[in-house]
């Protein structure tokens, strides 16, 4: 029982990441490449427009029911539109649909407004007017579309206001909020990069670039900041046999089970490994540059908040040297309150080389964060990020996430709970 719940809650997890790819919750949004590049409408303000186009259609094609219902459609149209009367004429509840279409295409297709003025207008004339035809004319009494039209349109009008408002504007706001947060971040990284010297206590800068995964290489790490006492070298001996773990994974790519992949073609694997037990692997393929993945993922433990929506909090307890930390991270709860909230420390040993960004990461135990009686205190096996340039294509690359998690599930208080 315990497998299947840490199974569900990993499961629940892994996909999180491809977010970083496909969606909007990277702290970069989706449609950032480049100060230049980004998408000239975005896709939730595109499915907006596309139900406004759906509502037009709808409308029309229940209008053009009702022409045929009793006599042709020429002489309907000749007593609804030539000869128009207001209490007994659908027309003008198409043409309340034309104006709604029109409007609101000009107002968030065309000019790309970003506030809600132009669909309260649309909103309170259909509303308005329907409810004034209602009353008045004497469609109620012709047939089963007198009461169809003018309900459909009252309903579709203000399913548009609740899209844009809680959709559309809400989501544009956040993505332009991370896209200039991004930027800053961007121009604040660079100069950190060429001067470590500058670090605050909340930044970090590129680790210095192993040339291949040799241990004696791995000792090289550049003149930066360097591990003193015999608590921080241990930190660093843990890094580097998380490292040693992740890389062994790596080359035992052969040897990954599938499990399940989707129509993007981001694919789950699991794979036993000795005294860790089962690991999951995440391979997803992502449109954009691995230097970019590796700046906002790996260097900045702290905004996977941001993108892993299973984690609650993360937080940088110590820098211990140029390549390795300690974070601290809660996780929010799962599978219906029977996984409660964990919180977990970890070592992190960040390196890069020649063909990828490699993140690698293992349970510790560290001062500044003891047992507390909110949390369980879960405990993560080797794992990490990994982010493979490509040799042919650098704006493109491959992300693995590599995840062992022992969530310390009871048993006995599961099954209760069950």
């Amino acid at each position: 029982m315990q497998g299947d719940l840490e199974n569900g809650v990993l499961e629940r997890s892994l996909p999180a990441i491809v977010s970083l790819s496909h969606s909007q919750s990277l702290s970069l949004p989706s449609q950032y490449f480049g100060p230049g590049e980004r998408r000239t409408i975005s896709d939730v303000r595109r499915t907006f427009c596309l139900f406004v186009t759906f509502d037009l259609l709808f409308v029309s094609l229940l209008w053009i029911i009702e022409l045929n219902v009793r006599n042709s459609i020429w002489d309907s149209l000749d007593v609804e539109v030539v000869h128009y009367n207001f209490k007994t004429s659908f027309f003008d509840i198409f043409a309340l649909a034309l104006f709604r279409f029109l409007l609101l295409q000009l107002g968030y297709a065309v000019l790309r407004l970003r506030h809600w003025w132009v669909i309260a207008i649309t909103t309170l004339v259909t509303s308005s007017f329907l409810i004034a035809k209602v009353i008045i004319s004497n469609l109620l009494s012709k047939n089963a579309l007198g009461y169809v039209l003018p309900i459909t349109s009252f309903v579709i009008a203000w399913l548009e206001t609740w899209f844009l408002d809680f959709k559309v504007l809400t989501q544009e706001a956040e993505d332009e909020r991370l896209y200039l947060a991004a930027l800053q971040a961007a121009a604040e990284r660079a100069p950190l990069i060429l001067c470590p010297s500058v670090l605050s206590e909340g930044q970090f800068y590129s680790p210095p670039e192993s040339l291949a995964g040799s241990e004696d290489e791995l000792d090289e790490e550049g003149n930066g900041r360097k591990a003193v006492t015999s608590q921080e070298r241990e930190f660093v001996r843990l890094g580097k046999e998380a490292m040693a773990v992740v890389d062994q994974i790596l080359a035992q790519e052969e040897n990954w089970k599938f499990e399940k992949n989707n129509v993007l073609g981001d694919t789950v694997y699991t794979l036993e490994i000795p005294y860790h037990g089962k690991t999951f692997i995440l391979k997803a393929f992502m449109q954009c540059p691995a230097e970019l993945v590796y700046q906002e993922v790996i260097l900045q433990p702290e905004k996977m908040v941001q993108w892993n929506r299973t984690i609650a909090a993360c937080q940088v307890l110590q820098r211990v040297d140029d390549n390795t930390l300690v974070s601290y991270d809660v996780s929010s709860g799962a599978a219906g309150g029977v996984v409660s909230p964990r919180d977990f420390v970890n070592v992190r040993r960040v390196e890069r080389r020649r063909d990828r960004y490699i993140s690698s990461g293992i349970a510790t135990n560290h001062e500044a964060k003891p047992l507390h009686s909110r949390y369980v205190r879960g405990e993560n096996g080797p794992g990490g990020f990994v982010v493979l340039k490509s040799s042919s294509n650098p704006t493109v690359c491959t992300f693995i996430w590599i995840l062992n998690t022992d969530l310390k599930v009871c048993l006995c208080q599961s099954a209760s709970v069950l």
